[in-house]
Formats: C-alpha cells, sequence, structure tokens
C-alpha cells in the first residue's frame, strides 16, 4: 500500500486510524485529534496517494471510504500535510494553467453560474438561513446563531457602505436578493440587483414582489460587464470569486465606471492569504467551474491599476469556518430528505464540499476579504468610528455628507 509509508512519516499531529477492507487496523501517529478513516475499496488509497487534491473528494463521493467524523480526518490530513512552498516550476504551471481554468467570458460565466446556483432553491433553503444568505457570515460574538450572524454580516457591510437615502446601489451577485431587500428596507435606497442564475432570477423577483418592494428593488438577469448606468454605491458579496484573475482589470473599471465620482464600493470576497495558485481540482469540476480564490496581491495591483482608492481592507479569520460548520450542521438535518430527492452520491459530494471548506478556513490558507474602495480619498471618514456609531449619529453623518457633497459639485 502506498499511502503506507507516507502516512506511517508525516501523521504527527494527532493520530489517524485506518479501517482496511481484510478487517487489519493501522495506526499513525499519537494523541489528539483522532481521526478514524474506513476503507471500503483498497484500490482507494493508491488513488488518494496518487492525486490527493482529487481524489480525495473523488474517492469519497464513490463510498470507497467513509468516517465517523470529516473535519476531523480533514484537519488531521491538513495539519500533516501543509501546502508546500512554491517553486519556480509550479508558479510557471500557475501562470500557463490558470487563464484556461478561469474562461470567464460572459457565455462561460452564465454557464457555470448554472451549474451551481440554478441547482433547485429547495436545498438552499434546507441548510442557509431564512434570509439565504450564502456567504460568509459576521460572527462578533460567538453565540449567535446563523440568522443574527448573517444579520450582523448585513449591518456590517451597510455601515461600510455609508448609504443615505435616495442613493442607487447597484448589488453585483444578488443572489436570491437578501441583502437587496435588506438595503431598500433599513436605508430607502433604489438597489439594481445582478445575477447570471435563472433560479436566483425567478426567486429574488418573487422575494422582492412578496416585500412590495418593486420600486425600490430591480433584479436583472445582467453580467457585470452589460451594465452601463451609474451608481452612488457598489455592493459585491461572494460574487468576486467567479471573476478569475485574467478579468480583474475589467471588473475593477467596470466599479470605477458605475460610482459617481464621490461614490463608494463593498467587495466582499474569499480571499488567500497565500501567494497566488490554483483552484482545487475537486472543486473546481463538481462546485465551482471557473472559480479561483485570489490572493491580495492580485486583488490590490488590479485595484491600483484602474485607479480606484483603496479607503478600508478588512480580513476575516475564521468567519466563514463557523459559517460553514452551521451550514453543515443544517444540512445533516436534512440529508436523508436531500438522499431521497437527490441521490446518496449527491450528498457525499455536498457535504465533501462543506467540509472541505470549513477546514481550508480552519487549516489552510482561506480567509474572506472586504475592500471599502471609492473613486476620490475623502469619499469616506478618515476614522472607523462610523462603523459604531448609533442610528442618530449615522442621520447626522450622511446630512453632512450630503452637504459636503452637494458644496463640492457647485465649486
Amino acid at each position: 500500500m502506498i499511502l503506507d509509508s507516507v502516512l506511517e512519516d508525516r501523521i504527527r499531529k494527532g493520530s489517524l486510524v485506518v479501517d482496511l477492507p481484510d478487517g487489519s487496523v493501522r495506526h499513525y501517529g499519537n494523541g489528539s485529534p483522532q481521526a478514524h478513516w474506513c476503507i471500503h475499496d483498497v484500490s482507494a488509497l493508491n488513488k488518494v496517494a496518487a492525486d490527493p487534491e482529487f481524489m480525495l473528494g473523488q474517492t469519497y463521493m464513490d463510498g470507497a471510504w467513509s468516517t465517523p467524523s470529516l473535519i476531523t480526518l480533514l484537519e488531521v490530513l491538513m495539519r500533516n500535510f501543509p501546502r508546500e512552498p512554491i517553486s519556480w516550476f509550479r508558479r510557471a504551471m500557475v501562470k500557463l494553467i490558470k487563464p484556461i481554468q478561469q474562461w470567464n467570458r460572459i457565455a462561460a460565466s452564465r454557464r457555470n453560474a448554472a451549474h451551481h446556483y440554478d441547482l433547485d432553491v429547495s436545498l438552499f433553503r434546507r441548510f442557509l438561513d431564512e434570509d439565504m444568505q450564502y456567504s460568509c457570515a459576521y460572527w462578533p460574538d460567538s453565540g449567535m446563531t446563523l440568522e443574527q450572524a448573517q444579520q450582523a454580516k448585513k449591518e456590517h457591510i451597510r455601515r461600510k457602505l455609508l448609504l443615505s437615502p435616495g442613493q442607487r446601489v447597484i448589488d453585483i451577485g444578488c443572489g436570491w436578493a437578501g441583502l437587496a431587500i435588506f438595503l431598500a428596507e433599513t436605508c430607502e435606497v433604489r438597489v439594481t440587483g445582478l445575477t447570471l442564475s435563472r433560479e436566483q432570477y425567478r426567486v429574488a423577483r418573487e422575494r422582492v414582489k412578496q416585500r412590495g418592494l418593486e420600486k425600490w428593488v430591480d433584479i436583472r438577469l445582467e453580467d457585470y460587464r452589460e451594465n452601463t448606468e451609474t451608481y452612488d454605491r457598489v455592493v459585491s458579496v461572494g460574487m468576486f470569486e467567479h471573476v478569475g484573475a485574467r478579468n480583474y482589470d475589467a471588473y475593477f473599471r467596470a466599479v470605477r465606471e458605475r460610482l459617481t465620482e464621490d461614490g463608494v464600493a463593498l467587495i466582499h470576497t474569499i480571499g488567500s492569504i497565500a501567494p497566488p495558485g490554483l483552484t482545487n481540482p475537486w472543486i473546481r469540476h463538481y462546485i465551482f467551474p471557473g472559480g479561483y480564490i485570489p490572493a491580495m496581491s492580485e486583488v490590490m495591483a488590479a485595484v491600483e491599476r484602474q485607479c480606484l482608492v483603496s479607503t478600508d481592507v478588512e480580513v476575516l479569520r475564521l468567519h466563514y469556518a463557523f459559517t460553514l460548520a452551521q451550514w453543515q450542521r443544517r444540512f445533516q438535518w436534512a440529508r436523508a430528505e436531500v438522499a431521497a430527492e437527490k441521490s446518496e452520491r449527491f450528498c457525499r459530494m455536498w457535504e465533501f464540499y462543506l467540509a472541505l471548506s470549513e477546514a481550508a478556513f480552519r487549516w489552510r490558507d482561506l480567509v474572506v476579504f472586504q475592500f471599502q474602495l471609492a473613486r476620490n480619498n475623502r469619499a469616506v471618514p478618515l476614522t472607523r468610528g462610523y462603523l459604531h456609531r448609533t442610528p442618530d449619529d449615522e442621520v447626522a453623518q450622511s446630512r453632512t455628507m450630503l452637504d459636503r457633497s452637494a458644496t463640492e459639485r457647485r465649486a
């Protein structure tokens, strides 16, 4: 067994117990955490040894192995098999392969969005919060419920956008319209929401109609590159991961062109604290074709080239791990129903996706970036005090910013 000698040499943090099909049991390492790996098809071990990034998920989907706790197994494996420093050869391969993997022209982007987001909305309703926020929640208090943490995320974004009644907002990648509805109702702004998913478009428009917000929220089946209007604010949550590095200049050029001169943008995206790399091949094949997690260096270089001002950058660490753990818990509650509707193989794919993602935020290099951007460096207050003001303070600040903008325009 090829993997046997590898595990013997590498498992030093925690321990791993492997049950083999012939009834034998092998032990590697010592102490906690202890993971249990039940192998049903011994050929799976050689497959994983040959191509771990793809075949670990593939063999799990195939039913070749199981475990009492996916997240514990992934913890032991990730902590004992950390990412290796990027060699010159790998850097060269990244430059060569990345454009092919991220072929995200408009037609391809529509196909990629349909692959994931056009799945039956009932699937997402089973594990997301009541508002169907499919992005990292914000956890200022670890005792929060998922609903409370997602509400806190929307509130955090609202404050960073510095909204005033009557302003126009574009939400690039609006999902099922939860954030657009929230901003319209709480800030009295008009929101244009863009999505490439026909299912999200259908559900989002239904939700807007149910809330009586047709005059305030306009949901469009439209790519960000097709919109040519001007807005006071640009917000994009969980969409930038689908842009692709070769399109970053076009994306931030669009952000700049959509903004008024004193406008503000908030881009919320999964990011990597490691140098630029490649998308996990299993995730790219089964979950997010065309997807790519950016390094901060890639994002900021594109921001600078498009003459946007970085007025604030925040890194949310572990917040997505907490969110994914909640999604996994809710998915497991509904797992039998999903299996009856879609198949056991689909369930194994989905739970591996959630577990692998959580593990990457806990023990790999994934975080969430929030980039606050503007066309000029006076569009945002000089300190972060506005993030902690009371509602009355916010009204006064909003009036001050409106008065200042009017004065500058007259000048």
